[in-house]
């Protein structure tokens, strides 16, 4: 059990992490956290709209973040890193919850707040979007009012895959609101999405593909150029021995 209850133990303790880091940079659009163990220490990314606020004049509020981590949470050599949302903001669904909530005490009627978020998720390339904003609204009871478009899952496997889900609170005078925001990656593929191929196709698909080092590999050496056989050293002749001349021959005519 000692192995589970570590375990357990790490959970919490990012769990608390993440709510407070939350708290302390919801001012800069916070859109979520990842904590990575190197063997230089514990590596936190904080994906935030405007990194700038996260920072801080000089470094000082990134520091003072990076000393709490050390000293209330016991990380052990905490790097923070700060990531800008970018153009990706309006498709992270914690950072327009938080937009949502801001708007909501600002004086946004709720129906306005609502239709305006799902219009610029949409507008961002998002396959589906849904607001949901639950809490006393107009008058002393409660109610829940939902903005949909698109195409959205609810539960099961597709849903933790495809879906990024964000909430914030939105505080006013009669009480508090809860916003929830979902939002339906541009990128997923459904389990549901069919396509059929041309015969040409799933044969360029089925082919195994070769990368061009591997390639490289296969290719059949260039040919040698053609190397003539050397020629036999030549044997040097044997000079020629003088006939003699016949017995009985006068030299020399007359």
């Amino acid at each position: 059990m000692a192995v589970q209850r570590k375990f357990i133990r790490e959970a919490v303790n990012r769990l608390m992490i993440r709510e407070y880091l939350e708290k302390e940079t919801e001012r800069a659009g916070f859109g979520g956290i990842q904590i990575q163990r190197t063997p230089m220490g514990t590596r936190v990314s904080i994906l935030a709209e405007r990194p700038g606020m996260v920072i801080g004049r000089k470094g000082s509020t990134i520091n003072s973040l990076t000393e709490a981590l050390q000293k209330r949470f016991k990380v052990e050599n905490p790097q923070i890193e700060v990531i800008e949302a970018g153009r990706n903001a309006a498709l992270n669904a914690q950072i327009m919850a938080i937009k949502l909530a801001e708007a909501l005490e600002r004086g946004w009627h709720f129906r306005r707040a609502g239709h305006s978020t799902v219009q610029r998720v949409m507008q961002a390339g998002a396959q589906g979007c849904q607001v949901i904003i639950a809490g006393k609204l107009t008058g002393q009871r409660h109610r829940t009012e939902k903005f949909s478009q698109g195409h959205l899952k609810y539960c099961g496997d597709t849903m933790d895959k495809v879906m990024d889900v964000g909430f914030a609170v939105c505080k006013k005078k009669l009480g508090v609101m809860g916003c929830t925001v979902r939002i339906m990656h541009p990128d997923a593929i459904l389990p549901d999405n069919i396509k059929i191929f041309s015969p040409e196709e799933a044969a360029a698909r089925k082919a195994p593909k070769v990368t061009p080092a591997a390639a490289a590999d296969m290719a059949p050496p260039p040919p040698k150029p053609e190397e003539k056989p050397a020629e036999a050293p030549k044997k040097p002749r044997a000079p020629r021995a003088k006939k003699e001349p016949a017995p009985g021959a006068v030299e020399g005519g007359e």
